[in-house]
């Protein structure tokens, strides 16, 4: 992938162009910032890789000089020994053990994480909904920023192009490879060896194969969902790497409490206030719920804490059924201001006292 445009820059970028993209990058897809998100955690990092390269003068001058050439999948990349150069300086970079030198010729690299197929990261979000429209059921949008596949290279991160010679290779299919004085040769990881370049980096992407955008998800909400139910919505989570499966999108539901309703379950419960002289004498009231106001019977004699049900006018259930309206009886005393309430009072206590 070529770095500049990792960074949304031209190769002509100066140093400080290339800090300002790095920071700019760097704060929106830190790992810190998005928690448990694989795909901003591996484009950070690619993104730190492409800094720590343009940012080193003597490291940018020999990646420029090599025309930014990808690594060489393993298994495609083959070594050959060609002599020695004496001329050459065996010491600093070009300096090499035996150790490291077997590491490379006959253990070369495996191929990069991007080259290989990788299953799209998950996105989280979070949907907070009144309590009405839990019960009765809702579809609400959420506007998410996801890794997609890139229409102009469908997701290779290569396109195609007029046959040309290889121009890091000079047509030879071989680059010069040396480690201290030894001098190798490899096959050009632009061209896969064959001299020819017959496909070009995707100028939308970089080579990246995907790219950053927003999109309006709908997520059904089902009547009766409970307060931090975790939704799924398949395939709208970052796209997958060279074929892989996209990941998905996990929608937390929280929702706003009630003035008048309490969940218990399926149950909803509500208190229920009524005078002295009801509860004494009994009556009917109206007890709300969520189709409207419901009559009650309430009868002689009712106590405070006293609960009555109503059998299926709780929440809706998901597997289609109804919970039951619980009320909670509260007694309200009266506030007795006047001598004749107070005598009425004394009276009532003699009698029933």
């Amino acid at each position: 992938m070529d770095l500049y445009s990792l960074l949304g820059l031209s190769a002509s970028a100066s140093a400080a162009d290339i800090r300002r993209a790095y920071r700019r990058l760097a704060r929106r897809y830190h790992p810190d910032i998005n928690p448990g998100d694989k795909a901003a955690e591996t484009l950070y990092r690619r993104i730190s890789e492409a800094y720590e390269t343009l940012a080193d003068p003597e490291r940018r001058r020999s990646y420029d000089k090599s025309g930014g050439s990808p690594p060489a999948a393993a298994g495609d990349a083959t070594f050959e020994f060609t002599g020695f150069d004496f001329s050459a300086a065996a010491h600093g970079s070009q300096a090499a053990t035996f150790t490291e030198l077997f590491a490379e010729v006959l253990h070369p690299m495996l191929p990069p994480d991007q080259e290989r197929p990788q299953p799209g990261a998950d996105i989280h979000a979070t949907l907070t909904i009144p309590f009405e429209e839990a019960m009765r059921g809702v579809e609400r949008q959420v506007v998410v920023t996801r890794q997609d596949i890139c229409p102009g290279c469908a997701g290779t991160g290569r396109v195609r192009t007029p046959e040309l010679r290889c121009a890091p290779c000079q047509g030879t299919g071989k680059v010069r490879w040396a480690r201290g004085h030894m001098v190798f040769t490899k096959s050009c990881a632009a061209c896969d060896g064959s001299g020819r370049q017959r496909s070009e980096r995707c100028g939308m992407c970089g080579g990246f194969g995907q790219h950053v955008r927003s999109e309006t998800v709908i997520v059904p909400i089902p009547a009766g969902i409970t307060d931090g139910t975790r939704l799924r919505i398949a395939d709208r989570g970052h796209a997958g790497r060279r074929g892989a499966r996209n990941g998905d999108l996990y929608v937390t539901v929280q929702i706003q409490p009630h003035e008048v309703f309490r969940r218990q379950g399926d149950d909803l419960c509500v208190e229920l206030p009524i005078g002295v002289h009801d509860a004494v004498l009994g009556t009917r009231v109206d007890v709300p719920s969520l189709e409207g106001p419901v009559k009650l019977r309430i009868p002689p004699g009712t106590q405070a804490g006293q609960r009555f049900r109503l059998r299926e006018r709780g929440a809706p259930t998901l597997a289609g059924g109804r919970g039951d309206l619980l009320v909670d009886i509260r007694i309200v005393l009266p506030q007795v201001v006047d001598e004749r309430g107070k005598e009425l009072m004394r009276e009532f206590g003699k009698l029933y006292g």
